[in-house]
């Protein structure tokens, strides 16, 4: 069962309800930065795990001024649409409510909470935020990115932001990118090579592994170590790895796959 980090109270919480109904997944966020986008980011990958999961969830975006422009950027790093709260209401019934927020608007929420659903139009009232699970997503540095630049290469930033897990800040500078950019390379090489072999199943106790990674808390480093590990060892057949990094990716989102059919 996906459990995340409640941070009303420190402890495990489950984020998706017993009975499968539809879990709502509210993006809280401020402004138009970095940190901004790695909020929607974590947004993406708990929508991810629930689908993977076999939960219907739905995804609303409350708090910013500028929500045209922060989906925009968002799109950019393969993070789904998300609906306008204020536009849609309560929306479809849900059997549960998720709130991805900044760190510091979780540690701060006891207090301006009302302040913040007035001032971005999310539904339901302070008392619909205080009930809801919360997950708080530490800040990027520099807060604020170079869109024209940075975004050119948009699944290196995401890459460097799965990196570390979401209770950990991120310093996304030249180096962390080029890193990332360097690390995405190779990998595409190689599911695009493994491609090339007779495909096998995804071996029971690894697609468990996998899940176990992201069901825990959306431990995105942690799938992250399990492919590398992948990468080398020599028990796994070329088609198998192909498999696994498909699988993999339907959480993390970073087109593993794109360059399968292309000249060696």
């Amino acid at each position: 069962m996906l459990r995340i980090i409640d941070a009303r109270t420190g402890e495990p919480a489950p984020a998706a309800p017993a009975r499968r109904a539809p879990t709502r997944v509210e993006a809280h966020v401020r402004g138009r930065d970095a940190g901004a986008l790695r909020v929607l980011l974590v947004a993406d990958l708990l929508m991810r795990a629930l689908e993977l999961g076999g939960t219907p969830a739905w995804a609303v975006l409350t708090g910013t001024a500028e929500p045209d422009r922060l989906r925009k950027d968002a799109a950019a790093l393969g993070i789904r649409p998300f609906e306008d709260g204020a536009a849609t209401g309560h929306g479809p019934a849900v059997g549960q409510g998720v709130r991805v927020v900044a760190e510091a608007t979780a540690a701060g929420a006891a207090e301006p909470v009302a302040e913040e659903e007035d001032e971005g139009g999310a539904e339901g009232g302070d008392e619909d935020a205080r009930d809801a699970t919360t997950v708080a997503v530490a800040p990027v540095r520099p807060a604020a990115l170079d869109l024209d630049s940075d975004l050119a290469d948009p699944d290196a930033v995401r890459l460097a932001l799965l990196e570390r897990h979401h209770h950990a800040r991120v310093e996304l500078d030249a180096a962390v990118l080029d890193e990332a950019r360097d690390t995405l390379a190779r990998l595409r090489r190689a599911v695009a090579d493994w491609a090339r072999h007779p495909s096998r199943p995804v071996p029971g106790e690894v697609r468990d592994r996998l899940r176990a990674a992201w069901e825990d808390d959306l431990d995105a480093p942690g799938v992250l170590r399990l492919l590398r590990r992948v990468e080398t060892d020599p028990d796994l057949a070329d088609g198998v790895r192909f498999e696994i990094c498909a699988y993999a990716d339907r959480f993390l989102g970073l087109h593993l796959t794109r360059d399968v059919g292309s000249p060696p």
